[in-house]
């Protein structure tokens, strides 16, 4: 859930213990690329659901009960709507950034399409997010994430994320793909009318890399994951790692907003510093 400064990517080459593909947890080496990937895919995911939450608030269609702020989608971005009559549903938003648009340190280029079936914090409402040609920070993001509203308690919204067909690219011209479902409820901010003080957590659900090689990694939410509206970082929370190299636990840290991670490699009893 961080809208990063997608520079982390390079920190975190060096913030592990080197490695090759071929090694294997018995050596006690660390995979860092495929932390890398794993990271990336939640990101922007996370990053794509805030873009959307924003063409909603815009648009009203966020909620049919509060207003909400001004949106924070670049001003470098175009965005469309195929139509603007409040209350009419579907609502599809494109968002094209061009040849490249950059806030926060994140530069993202292409074209995103979000589908909202109807407002964003109702029971049963969806947002279909669907990537076209779309990179964020050179490395290209596909696949098709879903968010389907499942809220039951009014005062937590909560969604299922859903994630099909995922794909990324690294600038090196490595390939991985990915899939998964993971559980993301709103614990604060919920009666406001700003979006600013937004608190989501990331309760459950699991993750699955696929590495060209044949390798896998699957993260797991061991504890939620705090995602701050107001934070680039995710600030807390822990995540289970397990695959053909790594086994461990990714911690977040303890509610800080930093950019910083430590991940505990669990078959040599080291620990990595990670700079996202």
């Amino acid at each position: 859930m961080k809208n990063l400064k997608m520079c982390f990517f390079a920190l975190l080459v060096v913030s592990f213990f080197s490695c090759s593909k071929e090694d294997e947890k018995p050596n006690g080496k660390v995979d860092s690329e495929m932390v890398g990937v794993n990271m990336t895919a939640d990101f922007t995911s996370e990053l794509d659901f805030n873009t959307g939450i924003d063409a909603a608030s815009n648009n009203s269609s966020y909620s049919n009960k509060t207003a909400n702020e001004a949106p924070t989608t670049p001003a470098c971005a175009t965005v469309t709507v195929n139509n603007t009559t409040p209350g009419v549903f579907p609502k599809i938003f494109t968002i094209d950034f061009g040849t490249g648009c950059t806030q926060n340190g994140i530069t993202r280029s292409g074209i995103l399409t979000i589908t909202l079936s109807g407002y964003v914090m109702n029971n049963g409402s969806t947002m279909t997010i669907e990537r076209n040609n779309y990179y964020v920070n050179l490395r290209k993001i596909e696949g098709t994430v879903v968010y389907t509203n499942q809220t039951t308690n009014a005062s937590i919204p909560q969604w299922t994320r859903t994630v099909t067909n995922g794909k990324i690219t690294l600038l090196n011209g490595a390939v991985f793909t990915h899939y998964g479902t993971r559980t993301v409820k709103q614990t604060a901010g919920v009666g406001t009318i700003t979006l600013g003080d937004n608190i989501y957590e990331v309760i459950s659900g699991t993750h699955t890399i696929n590495r060209p090689n044949g390798s896998t990694l699957t993260s797991t939410v061991l504890q939620p994951l705090i995602k701050k509206y107001a934070c680039n970082y995710i600030s807390q929370g822990q995540l289970n790692l397990q695959g053909t190299v790594l086994d461990g636990i990714l911690d977040y840290g303890n509610n800080e907003c930093d950019n910083l991670a430590t991940y505990f490699h669990n078959p040599n009893g080291q620990t990595y510093n990670v700079n996202l």
